[in-house]
Parts: C-alpha cells; sequence; structure tokens
C-alpha cells in the first residue's frame, strides 16, 4: 500500500474518531440539559424567570422572547418542542 494510500485513510479514521467523539459530547450535553428545569434554562440561555410550577416555566432570553419550558416524561422541553415521534401525551417508537 503506497503512503499517499495510508495517509488517507489515516485521515479518514481519524475525521470519523472526532465526528462520533462530538455527536457522543452532544448527547451527554443534551441529556444533562433535559433532566432538571435548571439545566434547561441555562441551556437555552434564558435571563430571567417569569412564572414557575412544578411542571412548567416560564422565561425570557436574552433577545426579550419570552419561551414556556415544560416537563414531559421527567425531561424538561421547549412547550411544543418534544422528542420526535410525540403527538400530545403519545409517542411513537420511543
Amino acid at each position: 500500500m503506497s503512503n499517499r494510500r495510508k495517509i488517507l485513510i489515516a485521515l479518514i479514521v481519524a475525521l470519523v474518531v472526532v465526528a462520533i467523539a462530538f455527536a457522543v459530547d452532544q448527547w451527554f450535553v443534551l441529556r444533562k440539559a433535559h433532566s432538571t428545569f435548571e439545566n434547561y434554562y441555562a441551556f437555552r440561555g434564558c435571563v430571567q424567570l417569569l412564572d414557575k410550577t412544578d411542571a412548567y416555566g416560564v422565561c425570557k432570553t436574552p433577545s426579550g422572547a419570552v419561551v414556556k419550558i415544560v416537563q414531559y416524561r421527567g425531561e424538561w422541553y421547549l412547550d411544543g418542542d418534544l422528542p420526535w415521534g410525540c403527538l400530545g401525551s403519545v409517542c411513537f417508537g420511543i
């Protein structure tokens, strides 16, 4: 095998490893963000808490947008931004 081919294979393997590491890191970041209201509040960049109950919270972002964060199946999401495959309280394939 030529040197050029070895370098190309090594480069491809390195890029795949970096892409996998990035994907795993993002998965852990998202898992942590969805785990508590406080984590999701910080993840979304909220700067002011306007209202909070056990099931939802309303906050303001730096741009002035008001967002509602809701609890769904023990995790926190933007209102209307539930995990893929969910329609209301019914989830498919999750």
